[in-house]
């Protein structure tokens, strides 16, 4: 396996969504619903990514770890016993309107509240942001289980929680027990543990058009918190392109995030740089154009295209055309 892997990418109608996966990321939307996410690299039962175009062309990410996980992720991953899926879920999120208050369970409270599911902790990277928008991320000092039951009670939660108004170039990091939200015209990549779980916290008393909630999870969201995370701070990215008061041109290799899920690195380049160490990696392109070089070829990569590259995959050098800035995803060895 010694080339760049890329996936058709699934996209999902949400309630909260909008257009700009389309408009700004370029992804083909099928219907004129509001799409909320595109799922960029996926392994969960829910979608299990197909490959688009090369060797590997129609094959999912399934079959891929079941015949060449090794290939994909490394003899000392394989070797140390890697325990399931592919380890993450690779997504773009288009939160035109507000996501619930939520929070993620991590690996003893899934499972005990959704036994064959897997924890999530989560990383955020805002790409762009309206004036109006906001993140809440992590409970206030001083909130404890029944000052947020009160204020369940009394449509009061966003109070508790700490909030911010992001901006592109913000990465925010979520471990499981994290409560959060986000909404007002955001527009982020997301790289995170492969799971599909959330409990709904509240949901800002939104109804469908047949004046329907959708379903909460109160008691299972109260049992996943950790009471004594906090708030929850976004470090910025140096020099994205989208933000106005840093520093402009030149080469950045900034560590974003570090955990044992993942770490994540904001690559900004205007020459060439080489990838593959030996490492699994997931490479999002945040702006910009390029191309990577490799044993197979040639593969051009725009704004908002999302590549795999494998452990085994021999060095690849990555060509900018003019500034290019990308979220490089690194499995951490064992």
């Amino acid at each position: 396996m010694n080339a760049p892997l890329r996936f058709e990418p699934y996209l999902r109608p949400m309630v909260w969504g909008g257009r700009r996966l389309g408009d700004v990321l370029g992804k083909a939307l099928p219907t004129s619903a509001n799409y909320g996410e595109s799922w960029e690299v996926s392994d969960h039962p829910s979608h299990r990514s197909v490959v688009q175009g090369g060797a590997w062309s129609g094959r999912t990410l399934g079959e891929l770890m079941q015949r060449e996980a090794t290939a994909l992720l490394g003899p000392e991953q394989v070797g140390s016993g890697w325990p399931g899926p592919f380890p993450w879920l690779v997504k773009f999120l288009d939160a035109c309107d507000w996501l619930s208050v939520q929070v993620h369970p991590d690996e003893g409270s899934v499972a005990r509240l959704w036994p064959g599911e897997g924890s999530k902790t989560e990383a955020w990277f805002i790409l762009d942001a309206n004036p109006n928008s906001r993140v809440y991320a992590g409970l206030l000092p001083g909130v404890d289980e029944k000052a947020l039951r009160q204020a369940l009670a009394d449509g009061t939660v966003a109070e508790c929680l700490h909030t911010f108004q992001p901006r592109p170039g913000d990465c925010l990091f979520l471990p499981a027990g994290t409560v959060h939200a986000v909404g007002g015209g955001v527009l982020m990549a997301e790289v995170q543990q492969t799971s599909d779980a959330t409990f709904r916290l509240f949901d800002w008393d939104r109804v469908d058009g047949q004046g329907k909630r959708r379903a909460l999870h109160i008691e299972e969201a109260l049992a996943c918190i950790d009471w004594n995370a906090g708030p929850v701070h976004p470090v910025r990215a140096l020099g994205y392109p989208a933000v106005a008061d840093t520093a402009s041109a030149g080469a950045v290799r900034q560590r974003l995030v570090g955990c044992k899920y993942f770490e994540l690195d904001y690559v900004r380049q205007d020459g060439p740089w080489m990838l593959g160490d030996g490492a699994m990696q997931v490479l999002v392109v945040l702006h910009g154009r390029g191309a990577l070089h490799g044993a197979e070829g040639q593969q051009l990569i725009a704004t908002g295209d999302t590549v795999l590259l494998p452990a085994s995959l021999e060095r690849a050098e990555l060509v900018p055309h003019g500034d290019l800035s990308v979220l490089l995803s690194t499995l951490p060895r064992r």
